[in-house]
């Protein structure tokens, strides 16, 4: 469960999570092929996540890998927002989907960035009347989605209602 303390501008949320490596083949780092990516991604009284890093950088594919961890952050953020705003709205969702996908270059210096992410919504609600403020509430949320405000790059949406 996140701290909360009062600051001037608002609530702070502290998070605390644990990595710990479990790649380790018995040599350690003492090569590049040498090792494994994986990794378990902990917090207090929750299911443990398993991570690696993504299959290009030699990580597993039945893992999850940091950007993927990101993009799934922006949607489930994005999501979480706008099921609010409609619930305060008094517009009833009864279906909620996104397939969003993030873009994220190498650089030569051996780094890399998220160029941008695309979500994609997809949202069932009661009442057809309702339809155009169902997708004005798209931008409301996103908007005030924590975590796309504290993204270096472009978050983009792409929202359908029906």
């Amino acid at each position: 469960m996140p701290d909360s303390g009062n600051t001037s501008a608002g609530r702070a949320h502290t998070y605390r999570v644990a990595v710990t490596w479990t790649g380790n083949t018995g040599t350690g780092t003492a090569s590049y092929r040498g090792y494994r990516r994986d990794h378990d991604l902990k917090a207090e009284g929750k299911p443990v996540i398993a991570g690696s890093s993504d299959p290009g950088f030699r990580g597993s594919r039945l893992r999850w890998n940091p950007e993927e961890l990101l993009v799934a952050s922006l949607a489930a953020c994005h999501q979480l927002q706008y099921l609010h705003l409609c619930a305060d709205a008094g517009i009833v969702v009864t279906a909620y989907e996104d397939h969003a996908e993030g873009v994220m270059r190498e650089d030569a210096d051996g780094g890399g960035h998220f160029e941008r992410v695309m979500l994609r919504p997809r949202v069932t609600i009661t009442d057809q009347t309702r339809r155009d403020d169902a997708f004005a509430m798209h931008h409301a949320a996103h908007d005030l989605c924590f975590i796309a405000r504290s993204m270096g790059f472009a978050v983009e949406c792409e929202p359908a209602v029906t």
